[in-house]
This record gives C-alpha cells, sequence and structure tokens, in this order.
C-alpha cells in the first residue's frame, strides 16, 4: 500500500492513496473535456463556411475568424492546460512522496481558470481578442493568466522542494522546466509584442512565442507525464535514463530557436532565419531519442498495444511526434517555404501535434485514471475502442487531405495563376476536412457518452482500476 518513489524505496508514513487528490484531479479532468467539446464544435462550424455553408454568416458575435479564435484557445487553455495540470496534481506526489501545498489553493487555481476560461471565451466573441496565435486572450486578462501560473507552481513546487530524494526522476526535470520556461514564454508572446516590441522585431517574438509555447509548455508537461505513465502501466523502467536526459537537455538547447522558422523570407535577418531552421532540424535527432528510449521500453510488450487502450493513445501520439518533427525538419527548409508557406499543409501539421500527440496522450491519461477517480469501472470498452478508432482515423483523413491541398494551392500561386482558381480547387478538399472533423467529434461524443454510463455505475471499492499504483 506503499508508494514507490523514484529509488525504488517505498515512502513509509503516506500510502500512494493519501498522497494525492482526487477530486481535484478528476475535476481538471471533467472541465477539460467540457472545453474540449465546446473547441471541437467551434472548429466544426468554422470548417463550414470553407464549403459555403456557414450556419451564422450575419451574426457578428459569432463570425468566423472569432470562433476560430475560440477553438484553438480552448484546445490549448481549456482542454490541454486543465488535463495536463490533473496529471501533475496526480503524478508529481507520487513521484515525491509528498502532497501539494495546499487542497484550498488548489481548488482555487481550478475554479479561478474556469473563470478565465468563461471570460475569454466571451471577450474573443465580444471582439476583444488579440491577433496573436495561442495569445488570444483579451489584454485585460493576462495578467490574472500571469497570476494563476505563479499559484500553479507555487502548489506544485513544493511537494519537489520536500522530496527526500538525491536524485528526481526525469518526470520532476521536465516539470522544473515547463515551470519556468512557460511563465516566460507567456509574457514574452503577451506583453512584449502588445507594449514594447513593434515591427519585424515583434514578429520575430510573435514566432517564438507560438512555437515556444508548444515546446516548453505542452511538450515537457507531455513528455514529462509519458516518462511516468508508461512505466506505471508496463511495471518496468524506462530502458535509458541517460537517454531521457539527452532528450531533456536537447530540447532546452533547441527549441527555444525555433520560433522564426514561422516567418521565413520575411524581413527578419536571415542568420535568425537559418538558425531557426538549423535548431528545427536538430529537434528532430532529439526527438528520435527520446522515441527510441520508449520503443525499447516496450520492446518486449508489445502486446499491451493491443490490450491496454491507455498505451495504445500514448505510443500512437509518440508515433505521430516523431512524424510532425519529420515533417517539421523538411517545411522548414526554404525549398519547402517557397511552396507551402501560409497552404492548408501547415494547418494539417498543427492538428497532427496538438490533437494527434498532445490530445492523444491526454486521452490515454483520461481512460487510464478514470477508473480510479471515480471508483466505477468503464462502463463500455467498445465505446473507449470507437473514441480511439474515431479519432484516429478522422485525424489520419484530415491531416493527409490538409497536406494534399496544401500542395495543390502552393503550386497554384507558384504558378501565378488566380487566386480564385485555388480556392476552387480547395473545395473538395475542404468537404472531406469537414467530413473528418464529424468523425473526430463523434469520437469525443464516444467518450462522453461512455463516462455519462460510468457514472451510473456502482462504486466498487475492490476494482482492479482502485488498487494504489506504484509509482
Amino acid at each position: 500500500m506503499t508508494s514507490i518513489t523514484m529509488s525504488g524505496a517505498p515512502t513509509a508514513a503516506v500510502t500512494a492513496r493519501s498522497l494525492v487528490n482526487r477530486p481535484l484531479v478528476h475535476a481538471h479532468l471533467l472541465a477539460g473535456i467540457g472545453w474540449f467539446l465546446v473547441a471541437i464544435l467551434a472548429g466544426l462550424l468554422f470548417s463550414t463556411q470553407f464549403v459555403r455553408h456557414y450556419l451564422f454568416p450575419d451574426q457578428e458575435l459569432l463570425s468566423p475568424g472569432r470562433v476560430r479564435m475560440v477553438h484553438t484557445h480552448l484546445v490549448a487553455f481549456g482542454f490541454i492546460f486543465n488535463c495536463l495540470l490533473g496529471g501533475m496534481i496526480w503524478a508529481v506526489p507520487r513521484l515525491c512522496g509528498q502532497r501539494i501545498l495546499s487542497d484550498k489553493l488548489g481548488w482555487l487555481i481550478f475554479g479561478v481558470w474556469q473563470a478565465i476560461m468563461l471570460s475569454a471565451m466571451a471577450g474573443i466573441l465580444a471582439g476583444h481578442g488579440q491577433g496573436v496565435e495561442w495569445g488570444e486572450n483579451p489584454t485585460w486578462i493576462d495578467p490574472f493568466v500571469v497570476v494563476g501560473w505563479v499559484l500553479v507552481v507555487t502548489n506544485l513546487i513544493v511537494p519537489i522542494l520536500r522530496s527526500r530524494e538525491k536524485n528526481l526522476y526525469v518526470s520532476i526535470w521536465y516539470f522544473l522546466a515547463a515551470f519556468i520556461w512557460t511563465a516566460l514564454t507567456y509574457v514574452m508572446g503577451n506583453f512584449f509584442v502588445q507594449y514594447w516590441v513593434p515591427g519585424v522585431s515583434g514578429a520575430a517574438v510573435t514566432g517564438l512565442y507560438i512555437h515556444d509555447l508548444v515546446g516548453l509548455f505542452v511538450t515537457p508537461i507531455g513528455w514529462g507525464l509519458m516518462y511516468y505513465f508508461v512505466p506505471v502501466i508496463l511495471k518496468r523502467p524506462v530502458w535509458s535514463h541517460a537517454m531521457s536526459l539527452i532528450g531533456f537537455w536537447g530540447l532546452a538547447f533547441f527549441y527555444p530557436l525555433n520560433g522564426v522558422h514561422h516567418y521565413l523570407y520575411s524581413p527578419i535577418p536571415m542568420y535568425v532565419q537559418y538558425g531557426a531552421v538549423v535548431s528545427t532540424i536538430a529537434v528532430e535527432l532529439v526527438v528520435t531519442t527520446v522515441v527510441i528510449n520508449f520503443f525499447m521500453t516496450i520492446r518486449f510488450d508489445f502486446d499491451t498495444l493491443r490490450t491496454s487502450l491507455p498505451m495504445r493513445w500514448f505510443y500512437t501520439g509518440m508515433v505521430l511526434y516523431f512524424i510532425t518533427c519529420l515533417q517539421c525538419a523538411f517545411q522548414t527548409t526554404l525549398t519547402f517555404q517557397k511552396i507551402i508557406h501560409f497552404t492548408d499543409w501547415v494547418v494539417a501539421h498543427a492538428h497532427l501535434v496538438m490533437f494527434g500527440v498532445f490530445s492523444f496522450w491526454i486521452f490515454g491519461i483520461i481512460v487510464h485514471l478514470w477508473p480510479k477517480l471515480t471508483g466505477r469501472q468503464w462502463a463500455s470498452r467498445r465505446l473507449n475502442e470507437w473514441h480511439y478508432w474515431l479519432s484516429m482515423i478522422g485525424l489520419v483523413i484530415m491531416f493527409f487531405d490538409l497536406t494534399i491541398a496544401g500542395l495543390v494551392q502552393g503550386f497554384s500561386w507558384k504558378a501565378l495563376s488566380p487566386w480564385e482558381e485555388s480556392i476552387v480547387a480547395s473545395i473538395p478538399f475542404w468537404w472531406v476536412r469537414a467530413f473528418s472533423g464529424v468523425m473526430i467529434s463523434a469520437g469525443a461524443l464516444c467518450l462522453v457518452s461512455n463516462i455519462a454510463l460510468t457514472a451510473r455505475r456502482p462504486v466498487t471499492e475492490m476494482a482492479p482500476e482502485l488498487q494504489p499504483a506504484t509509482t
């Protein structure tokens, strides 16, 4: 019944079950699912304008540009942030053998963050959103986000500081880095550009913000949680601790330099653009070491990918992460940019990483933790399977569809064809995009339906899912 710390020594005096505030984790995951439903509804609504069937053409509050901002913003800060925070609230106490600083502070953060999401969505729909990707928050909300992140870090860093472990596990390395990087990145993207860095320099900073929020906020927390959950489910340590640290330091060294590749062929100095290209290619080499580490960890248990749905989500996301970075290593070159810049190729790439990687990891975490948090086994494995396959197939269709559409658009523009020709050529692809969005939405409804059905089941205290997991 005792938890197992990174060194393998049991932590006496505290059971694994009492370390974690389970209702708080449950609340964050449930809120994340709720925001995800709103986000994909907004994305599906936005996609209909491309096929000339937008449902609210005369409604300013629901104009396509604002709905798109709601889609991207809620995916990033409503869905992903809530669920990653829930994952850390579960993992950090178990890794450190210490509870978070304050349960009351945790609930305060939860309530305030949902209020921030509601306020941000209302502000965006009212026309106060900022024209910065992932920085759509109205300016009057930004200070609250910064203060909220400081409180999150305060609540989670205390158990790390109180840990009696001399050697912190690699997950904690990633979390600590994310604590620092996220604060710096958010301030840079939401204050510097608006108030202090104008013109071309501001565009460069915006590019850094767009990319660093993926690579220095979502990525380190996501990989940190994978380094926790995969060994727990497999009941074996990661294959190479040294390789896990190579991945960490490679991310820290190369990723902060990537952002300017969003503005190739711009007035930004070329040496900065070349640096972004080289560092982006280097990140693919770093990611390769991480993926190898995880596949060597499961090398004797590949059947687990068939029997364990959480592991299937995790490893599908890892494969897609490798593909994403491999694609990025090519598309960031000046040769590729001549064709794909500003095309739907980029939209396909963004969906592959944000939905195919991080969202898949989150779904795996939800499938694994939900019975532990609610005391009820899943009502239907079939619905969870449907969720996986509809999401997976829908994403693959969307990715290849928009990738091909991007090439059609790029070569049309390169040939100096009239703009309207690229639009006409793209419409069939946009229909397929809308269809794939319907598939993804149907998958999400399978998950929500299963959650509702599971809530009606009786609590089974002796269910295997309720046994305290070792860390």
